[in-house]
């Protein structure tokens, strides 16, 4: 590797900083490679396997080819649960967020591209593995830490008040509506420059929420999507800055994303300290606590997945 590359030093700092895309496509695979195991339907090829070890090896993990495989099974549970929630990161910060990793290394991306090879990785596997690590902790979130499980008993609310001196903590709650542009795949590279700029030209135009779906039906392939009530702590966070920088009865910034080009109107904004929203505060406060986050949520999550799923190995 002559010392271009530290997998193990950046790429914590890549995932953090991009996000990558799932791809759910079927893949090809040549005749010698072997299924070794059989997730929920989907196989694991040996040569899963095999470019895991090899990458573990350029993380410094131990374990072998069984570690590997170990791996590769989580993580197709992991991208399973995430199609299945669609929390997939943008597909758009894929090539941008190679390209951020191979210069902080001072390569290209064909360079990058070529010592991937050498290692056995590959550089689509790196992808996909970016791809999981980054779009997992949505569904964390959502599973523990939004409007899924993990609520917090009555018992616990009045404790955690009561620290806060008896107060309900204050959020910000937001109503708001997303509006899509929407990029067919097959259209996506020819046409995305020109529905971003259709988008960004329509803000100035929104009529607000109550005349939105007339206000689509103007457009062509548009559509209006009603997101109903949210706490600030609820908020994904590449929509979160995008929404506080957005006036009241205003529309945020336009982001292209898997669908096409989306940007979010702001319904109704106000100060609540309601019980709903001292729940949402308080486990978001516990989820910033644990520093490297959902991991404990992370851990329980994937033993779930584990327990439902049909796993064959072979």
């Amino acid at each position: 590797m002559g010392g271009k590359l530290s997998i193990t030093r950046t790429v914590s700092a890549m995932i953090l900083a991009c996000g990558l895309a799932l791809s759910s496509a079927p893949v090809t695979y040549a005749a010698s490679v072997k299924v070794v195991a059989v997730v929920n339907g989907t196989p694991l090829t040996s040569g899963d396997v095999a470019k895991r070890a090899a990458f573990m090896r350029l993380q410094h993990q131990s374990g072998g080819p069984d570690a590997a495989r170990q791996q590769m099974i989580d993580e197709l549970l992991r991208r399973e649960e995430i199609l299945r929630l669609n929390a997939s990161v943008s597909s758009t910060d894929v090539e941008a967020a190679v390209g951020r990793f191979a210069a902080g290394n001072k390569l290209s991306v064909q360079q990058l591209s070529q010592i991937l090879d050498q290692a056995g990785v590959g550089i689509d596997h790196f992808r996909n593995y970016v791809a999981v690590s980054m779009s997992w902790p949505r569904a964390v979130n959502a599973r523990f830490g939004g409007g899924g499980g993990g609520r917090l008993s009555n018992e616990e609310l009045v404790r955690r008040m009561q620290e806060n001196g008896g107060q309900k903590p204050v959020t910000t709650e937001y109503f708001l509506q997303q509006v899509i542009f929407v990029v067919p795949a097959s259209k996506r590279n020819a046409i995305i420059g020109k529905r971003q700029a259709e988008a960004n030209a329509s803000r100035a135009k929104y009529p607000g929420c109550e005349q939105a779906k007339a206000f689509a039906a103007t457009m062509r392939d548009v559509s209006i999507r009603s997101l109903g009530r949210m706490m600030v702590q609820e908020i994904p966070a590449d929509w979160k800055p995008l929404v506080e920088k957005a006036g009241e009865n205003g529309t945020t910034g336009t982001r292209v994303t898997e669908r096409g080009v989306e940007y979010l109107a702001i319904c109704k904004k106000r100060e609540v300290s309601d019980d709903a929203a001292a729940e949402i505060v308080f486990r978001a406060e516990d989820i910033g606590k644990k520093g490297d986050g959902e991991d404990a949520n992370s851990k329980k999550y994937v033993e779930e997945l584990r327990k439902r799923a049909q796993i064959v190995q072979k």
